[in-house]
């Protein structure tokens, strides 16, 4: 069954998977679970367990760019969904389309690379 009708990821996030899932072996696996329950949830049944939020200052008002706060982490035992994964995705609406954008420990930094969001979006606003 297909939730989004494309879901797509930046090279940089490819790059942020492969560091991180030496570090967390479940990640790759947690992270098809998270698209599957928790973007479904958000997107598709407009549930909010608060876990996802907007984020913004971006000056572009497609796609929404996202922050998932709540990812459960095999590998994190006893964490639950407040494991410290952070992940940051952008939503083409119109599109049904999931572009993922950067995926993080909390441990190892604090925010996400505002950089990455605005070279990828700011000037390519009608993708």
């Amino acid at each position: 069954m297909r939730i989004f009708k494309k879901v797509a990821c930046l090279p940089e996030f490819k790059n942020d998977l492969k560091r991180l899932s030496k570090k967390f072996r479940t990640l790759e696996e947690d992270l098809e679970i998270f698209i599957e329950k928790q973007l479904y949830l958000y997107h598709k049944l407009n549930v909010d367990n608060k876990g996802i939020v907007p984020i913004s200052g971006f000056g572009i008002e497609t796609p929404r760019i996202f922050k998932a706060r709540k990812f459960a982490c095999r590998s994190l035992k006893g964490k639950g969904v407040f494991s410290g994964i952070r992940v940051i995705y952008a939503y083409f609406i119109l599109e049904d389309k999931i572009e993922l954008i950067e995926i993080y420990f909390k441990g190892d930094k604090t925010n996400e690379d505002r950089r990455r969001i605005q070279k990828n979006y700011q000037k390519n606003e009608n993708r």
